[in-house]
């Protein structure tokens, strides 16, 4: 589950020509995989267009359109932009000849159930010539299904920007060797539709992942039925005000359902009721952001948050330094996300900004953040040594080596206020139960989308609200732990 950027693609096509291969023999393995993938989509009686390009993308198209043909499948090749360029695509089109296969004339007149783009490829640049702007706003307007192959015409492999919108509207998108980085930026990750990789039998591997089921599975931590409540932890959050304590109900609720053997919240007496009605389990540290900007840490604590519920002020900065001097894993959210220059701790600091919050940490605007959201908080977590857990629709997790990963889960049903508190505490709980604090970031922020998809397995991602998380944390880590 490795993504890519255009350069390592074309890194990984000449190694494999310096190990033997030849394009000729990758393109038909491209070709070969790609109808493999394709046939549960389309039927034998679709009126069916690949639409191919002159370059290395259209010769993936040639190969295609072979396999689908042979197959028996109702199939129009053409070339709205003209004939093959690349030596690879010519030799392609050739052999193509030599079957007794033949190439249709483009005539956007006529009428098709399946569009398939392989236009351009991973070499587009923009704007878009006005002769492919045409054919792309052809397809836009069929009644069809459509298909891109490796990335959608109009879209860059590794930037979210699509001028005008001018790009292939994919139901699917197949992308060769694996997904590009643009499938989870935006607005480009919008025209991809259902994405999946397609391998063509190279080596994998990239500094830049997903965060697999698997992985999860594999590095959560197992309870001993020895266990007591010590074993997992004591976590601390400091969170709430008078007239904001459903933030810090919140946090409390993922932070005690997400396996903290104990858990301490740092609050004011109001707020102190309020959590006690809902999380009995949580005990307290009162006057708690008082305390901590005066150095007073429960001890046993291995793992604390900040943020949920408070706005940003100098007391709440300096509880952020106490806590990140205590060399304690904190998790830093909400109003404690602050601009600082000197993020420096002697413990792991995660913060976990959404796009408005890392707006202000950066001064970029919220646009180019959503259109280069992975290198832009790489390179935040490796400039101030922390960990970013960027959220939103393919929430990124960017550690302070570079290494970065991006969730496969959740959907809108988490675009609601507080479902960033829940996430806080599940962060903070999991740090306490795990030992490696990359997989409790990793874990939590998987589970916690996994919530929104198993509630959408029954309702409406549109009715779902935070506090729906005391009861889906419990069916979410059951499918989590059951599998072991």
């Amino acid at each position: 589950m490795y993504i890519y950027r255009a350069d390592e693609i074309h890194q990984i096509d000449q190694q494999a020509l310096e190990q033997g291969f030849s394009l000729f023999s990758l393109m038909e393995i491209a070709g070969r995989e790609l109808f493999h993938k394709m046939k549960p989509l389309i039927k034998k009686d679709d009126r069916i267009i690949i639409l191919s390009g002159r370059g290395n993308n259209g010769g993936d198209g040639i190969v295609l359109s072979r396999y689908l043909r042979m197959a028996g499948y109702n199939v129009s090749l053409v070339f709205p932009l003209g004939r093959p360029k690349t030596e690879t695509a010519k030799q392609h089109l050739d052999y193509y000849f030599m079957q007794d296969e033949k190439v249709d004339e483009w005539n956007p007149n006529q009428v098709y159930d399946v569009i398939i783009d392989c236009l351009l490829g991973i070499g587009t640049t923009l704007p878009l010539r006005e002769n492919v702007k045409q054919v792309v706003s052809w397809s836009n307007e069929q009644d069809a299904l459509r298909i891109a192959v490796d990335i959608p015409t109009g879209v860059q492999a590794d930037h979210g920007h699509v001028p005008d919108g001018e790009a292939f509207l994919a139901d699917y998108s197949f992308s060769l060797h694996g997904v590009k980085r643009s499938t989870f930026l935006l607005p480009s990750g919008t025209y991809f539709g259902k994405t999946e990789s397609v391998s063509v039998g190279l080596k994998q591997g990239s500094d830049l992942s997903i965060i697999s089921k698997e992985s999860v599975r594999a590095t959560f931590p197992n309870r001993e039925v020895t266990s007591h409540k010590g074993t997992f932890g004591t976590s601390l959050i400091v969170a709430g005000t008078d007239h904001m304590p459903g933030s810090a109900v919140l946090a409390a609720i993922g932070a005690i359902r997400s396996g903290t053997g104990k858990l301490v919240m740092a609050t004011t007496d109001r707020v102190a009721s309020v959590i006690a009605s809902t999380v009995p389990e949580a005990t307290f540290l009162l006057n708690g952001l008082e305390r901590i900007c005066q150095g007073h840490i429960p001890e046993k604590i291995v793992a604390a948050g900040i943020g949920p519920g408070i706005e940003a002020s100098e007391s709440v900065k300096k509880a952020t330094e106490v806590l990140m001097e205590s060399g304690i894993p904190l998790v830093v959210d909400a109003g404690a996300i602050q601009k600082r220059n000197n993020w420096k701790a002697k413990g792991p600091v995660i913060l976990t900004p959404h796009p408005g919050e890392f707006s202000r940490l950066t001064g970029l605007s919220i646009e180019e953040i959503q259109a280069n959201r992975i290198e832009l908080a790489r390179h935040y977590a490796m400039h101030h040594h922390v960990t970013v857990v960027l959220k939103g629709k393919y929430t990124v997790i960017a550690f302070p080596d570079g290494e970065t990963y991006i969730n496969p889960t959740g959907n809108s049903g988490l675009a609601k206020g507080g479902s960033g508190d829940v996430l806080t505490g599940m962060i903070v709980s999991m740090l306490a139960t795990h030992d490696n604090y990359r997989d409790a970031v990793k874990n939590a922020v998987y589970v916690h989308g996994l919530c929104a998809n198993i509630w959408s397995e029954k309702y409406s991602e549109t009715s779902m609200v935070a506090s729906d998380f005391h009861r889906l944390l419990p069916l979410a880590l059951q499918r989590i732990e059951r599998n072991k």
